[in-house]
């Protein structure tokens, strides 16, 4: 990825939203998700933008770390955001909670990396109709962002001129859930792209609330390393990410950890 080295032999085709691996490099063909998909959640959904909305590419891995991942119930993910806007809002997922994994009974937290472009990360305490704590992450490449158990959350491309890119560590038994974040007909803070940047408004069918807009953070209290890439940090420690499906090591945490 320009000027970021994520630690995998992983590049975004140019003019697409599909992946190259390397010659040591295992994963899937990327899976369009087309806009259809995420109308439900959008402030206008009968707006147009473009289709696909992103590719999702999941279990990405060193071939000789795809056993050890599969044993930790890890899995690595990239994602390529497409340029433009939805409507008044930029390109974005639609916002869902992660389904409790069986082996485990959590719903379970998740790492994001920023790796091109500049990033969102949003998320909600619950999809209640009191949300609670919103905070939305603003990132770029090579920052990382935590999203805890049971937060609702999507992930925004913040410039709608340029694609984006991250990674993350994810649960390999992963399932989202998306029927409270669709009653709502969304999450509870729209971004929409007005005067160069980013605003927010707030979604009337939650009960009110407020949003804490923030750079990233480092985050000692998981044992990551803002400055090695979050890939890395698995091979040079595999326990250093292993709380993503393992997230009752961390039970004590997770109720005041915020994004």
């Amino acid at each position: 990825m320009p000027g970021f080295d994520p630690g995998l032999d992983v590049k975004l085709r140019a003019g697409e939203l599909g992946f190259d691996y390397g010659p040591d490099v295992t994963g899937p063909t990327p899976e369009m998700r087309r806009l259809d998909a995420i109308r439900k959640s959008l402030l206008d959904p009968e707006c147009d933008g473009p289709d696909p909305v992103y590719g999702i590419a999941m279990d990405v891995c060193s071939r000789e770390d795809a056993a050890d991942l599969k044993r930790r119930c890890l899995l690595f993910g990239i994602v390529a955001y497409a340029s433009g806007r939805l409507g008044e809002e930029p390109v974005r997922s639609q916002g869902h909670i992660h389904a409790p994994a069986p082996h485990s009974g959590w719903s379970t937290p998740e790492l994001f990396e920023i790796w091109e472009g500049r990033a969102i990360i949003y998320a909600q305490e619950t999809a209640e109709d009191d949300p609670g704590r919103c905070v939305a992450v603003e990132a770029g490449p090579g920052d990382q962002v935590v999203v805890p158990p049971g937060w609702a959350h999507c992930v925004i491309n913040a410039d709608p001129e340029t694609r984006m890119v991250f990674g993350a560590w994810c649960e390999r038994q992963y399932g989202f859930l998306y029927d409270k974040v669709r009653a709502h007909g969304g999450l509870a803070w729209f971004p929409l792209l007005k005067n160069g940047g980013i605003e927010w408004q707030a979604n009337p069918r939650y009960e009110k609330s407020s949003i804490a807009v923030r750079g990233p953070r480092s985050y000692p209290e998981l044992g990551l390393d803002r400055k090695i890439p979050i890939y890395r940090q698995y091979q040079q420690d595999p326990e250093s990410v292993q709380w993503v499906s393992d997230p009752a090591r961390l039970a004590s945490l997770w109720k005041t950890l915020e994004p």
